[in-house]
């Protein structure tokens, strides 16, 4: 070996023996010189408290915290003068190891490296005036002035180690409480010209993080375990702490933290991300309030969260909130339904306001580019918010663009079933949040549709290539550009709903749809299904609304009302015509009233009002009209000779005006219910013909055999009817004619009960032809003889003999 390694050697090991001796030879002088220096370790401390220091015992621990003298110090209690009053203990440590440096100790001072605390506890607490038991470290800037030496001894701790610590800081003034349990807190320190570093290890339970105690905790009952990096700067006072990664229960998150010492009271800024966080998880670190909130609502996948919580340790108001969240792709399950393909970014704020107070109800939650699909409709929010989550309002602009028959999906067959065409919706909303469903949404916008083809169940009623655009301006309905297409029939409709989105959920009943309806061709008989009952589900009673949109809708169709001016040019029902067509149609709950209808029909013109009463198996109807004109045989065979058997279109010619007041039933098929018209009718006809009308062929044969009575030339003939279900009853009338004038009266059954009484002069009216001095026509008319003729059902057969009871 070289002469200089063996005296290299021989000086190190002569070091290393001289550090142990020095060692060994402190630990002695501590541990026979120990009331000394715990007097020394008491007097050092206890230059930074004020109130009350124990400390149980101290003995060395030999090569600890080699080549510093390591003191263990047991039972350390610290606690401030108002102990009695709040029985709050800042620190009581069963263990508290210190290392100390061994030169300072030789110059008689304490310079502390390290700090190591065992199963101890530590509690910060302030009360409701402000006072805290922190003040016991409080010192009197006046001594240190007045004795500059007494400062030059602070410590500067090199490392520091926490093993099963409880550490509680209980603000009651701010309304804050954390709460941790320290599993394992251990770092080091150092010093550089602008203030100190630190770096440690974290493990630690989460019981509370109250920013403030009245809402709850953050990250409640969670393990927290993490490397951090703080550093602190004199000149400015701030303390920044960063974590990457800190582990909160199963989920990583990187951690900026500013604490700003300087302001009194201390204000802080904390920054969180995590790149993949569940919802659940995400929610079950936030406060109660807030938590309660969000898990009414689920993602399947992991999202992107950030998260900025920023405030001050004094006052006792909420912390300021900032937190983003970025999905795309995911499944979000909201209250009643889910929504696929979901993609947004979301803010959350509890300062929407900023002239207003932090809290709930300041607070907005904000999805930008909200996209996704709900019961298989597409739809896309540019931006939707839900503004105060005390009484939570939403509010944003929905767009949508799909094919209608989509729509079946969300209407369940409850209303009406789409096939072909397509829907576009743009609409901007607000709405109320009732149990965490929208509720009542105020609307504005439109929505349209392009050749769809509807199968309106409420009416029966089928649809092809309908298009319509519904506009939605401040609390009206505007229906425009409505084409209807049903069989050959086309309709041209717009509509309006004044005072609609008050009404809607709190009045339906009194919702008025007004109607401006145009069709150049129109068949009744497609329409048929507006004769049956509405196929509704049972309405709810009261103006609470369900928050479920098609049971509200049903509720709207069934109970609101609609009036409807028709403008029709060609109007067909079976055998009928009419042209220019005008009428005013009134629905209500049980059937439509028809108002000022006008129409012109086989070469005359009618006039009509009346009302139209649904019943489960047959329709009846109230009609007042005035007939012009018309071509009595035409007029009979558009109608089915209005239900009459013997009297039809066969035995008429002329031009028929007439008054009518009946009433009757029709059938769900537009058929009239035999038996069922009862009313008034007055007629006239003018240029007629009465053409083998058995009643009074059968009479001819009888009185007038050499008479043809199979066509009679009637000039003129004004007649009274009441009908009565399966009667007529005639009004005394005169029937004078080319062939034969008679006075009528009497009975004619439609089905049985005819009894009919004819006076009949035997005089040939066709010699009187001559003669137009109507005073002497009716002179001539009864002039000769006159027979008495009764015809009458007996039997169930029709006899006619001399009216023997005629005066």
């Amino acid at each position: 070996m070289p002469n200089w390694l063996k005296i290299s050697l021989k000086v190190l090991a002569g070091l290393v023996l001289l550090v142990v001796l020095v060692v060994v030879g402190l630990s002695l002088y501590v541990t026979f010189n120990k009331a000394k220096v715990l007097k020394m370790v008491n007097d050092q401390l206890s230059k930074s408290v004020d109130g009350t220091l124990v400390i149980g015992d101290m003995h060395p621990t030999f090569f600890k915290g080699f080549p510093d003298v390591s003191l263990s110090l047991t039972d350390v209690l610290i606690r401030d003068k108002q102990f009695a009053r709040h029985k709050h203990t800042l620190l009581n440590a069963k263990e508290l190891n210190v290392s100390v440096n061994t030169a300072a100790l030789f110059r008689g001072t304490i310079d502390v490296n390290h700090i190591e605390i065992k199963n101890a506890a530590v509690d910060l607490y302030t009360d409701t005036s402000g006072y805290s038991n922190t003040s016991v470290f409080k010192k009197d800037n006046k001594k240190v002035k007045n004795n500059p030496s007494e400062s030059n001894s602070s410590t500067q701790l090199k490392k520091f180690t926490l093993e099963n610590v409880d550490f509680t800081l209980n603000d009651q003034k701010a309304h804050k409480l954390f709460s941790f349990g320290v599993n394992d807190l251990r770092g080091h320190m150092s010093y550089p010209d602008s203030g100190w570093r630190s770096d440690f290890h974290l493990d630690v339970m989460a019981k509370s993080m109250a920013f403030n105690s009245l809402r709850g905790s953050f990250i409640k009952n969670k393990r927290l375990v993490g490397d951090f990096k703080a550093g602190f700067n004199e000149s400015t006072g701030k303390i920044n702490v960063q974590a990457t990664p800190l582990n909160i229960g199963d989920d990583p998150f990187d951690i900026n933290a500013i604490f700003e010492t300087a302001k009194s009271p201390t204000n802080f800024s904390i920054h969180v991300a995590a790149d993949k966080l569940l919802w659940r998880n995400a929610g079950n670190l936030l406060a109660p309030n807030i938590n309660l909130a969000l898990k009414r609502f689920n993602l399947s996948k992991p999202i992107a969260v950030t998260a900025n919580i920023s405030g001050s340790f004094g006052g006792g108001s909420d912390p300021l909130l900032y937190v983003t969240a970025k999905t795309q792709g995911n499944t979000l399950s909201i209250p009643g339904s889910t929504i696929e393909n979901c993609n947004f970014e979301g803010i959350f704020t509890n300062s929407y306001v900023k002239s207003k107070p932090l809290g709930d109800e300041n607070s907005v939650i904000k999805l930008i580019g909200l996209s996704g699909t709900y019961n298989h409709l597409p739809f896309k929010i540019d931006t939707g918010s839900i503004i105060n989550l005390v009484k939570p309002i939403a509010t944003g602009n929905f767009r949508s663009n799909f094919p209608a028959a989509d729509l079946n999906y969300l209407l369940q067959d409850n209303v009406a079933k789409f096939t072909n065409g397509e829907a576009d919706i743009n609409l901007r909303y607000r709405a109320d949040i009732v149990d965490y469903k929208i509720n009542k949404p105020l609307v504005q916008g439109a929505i349209n549709f392009r050749d769809a083809d509807i199968n309106y169940f409420p009416r029966k009623l089928l649809l092809k290539k309908t298009s319509f655009a519904i506009n939605f301006v401040k609390n009206d309905l505007i229906l425009s550009n409505i084409r209807l297409q049903s069989g050959r029939s086309v309709v041209l409709m717009n509509g309006r709903v004044n005072n609609f989105l008050n009404l809607y959920y709190d009045a339906p009943e009194k919702i008025l749809l007004s109607w401006q309806i145009k069709s150049p061709q129109l068949y009744l008989a497609e329409f048929i299904g507006f004769l049956s009952a509405r196929n509704t589900t049972p309405t709810k009673t009261g103006t609470t609304n369900s928050g479920n949109i098609i049971d509200q809708l049903s509720n709207v169709l069934q109970r609101g009302k609609a009036e409807m001016h028709m403008e029709v040019d060609n109007l067909h029902y079976k055998k009928f015509l009419a042209t220019d067509t005008r009428a005013d149609l009134l629905t209500t709950d049980d059937g439509i009233i028809l108002k000022d209808i006008s129409l012109k029909t086989t070469g005359g013109s009618v006039r009509m009002n009346g009302k139209l009463t649904q019943g489960k198996s047959l329709n009846n109807f109230a009609v007042n009209s005035v007939i012009s004109s018309v071509n009595v045989r035409d007029f009979f065979y558009a109608f089915d000779n209005f239900g009459l058997t013997d009297f039809t279109a066969e035995n008429l010619k002329g031009y028929l005006s007439a008054k009518a007041n009946i009433t009757g039933g029709i059938t769900d098929a537009g058929s009239l219910a035999p038996q069922s018209i009862n009313g008034r009718l007055d007629l006239n006809l003018k240029n007629a013909a009465l053409l083998n009308f058995k009643p009074i062929t059968g009479v001819g044969k009888f009185a007038f055999p050499f008479r043809d009575l199979k066509n009679i030339a009637i000039p003129s003939l004004d007649a009274h009817f009441d009908v009565r279900g399966d009667k007529i009853i005639i009004n005394p009338l005169e029937f004078s004619s080319s062939v034969i004038n008679m006075d009528v009266a009497g009975v004619y059954g439609l089905t049985k009960g005819t009894d009919i009484a004819l006076d009949i002069p035997l005089r040939d009216p066709s010699k009187d032809k001559e003669i137009t001095d109507d005073a002497e026509l009716k002179k001539r008319r009864f002039k000769g003889i006159v027979v008495h003729i009764r015809a009458h059902e007996e039997g169930g057969k029709m006899k006619i003999g001399w009216n023997s009871n005629h005066k």
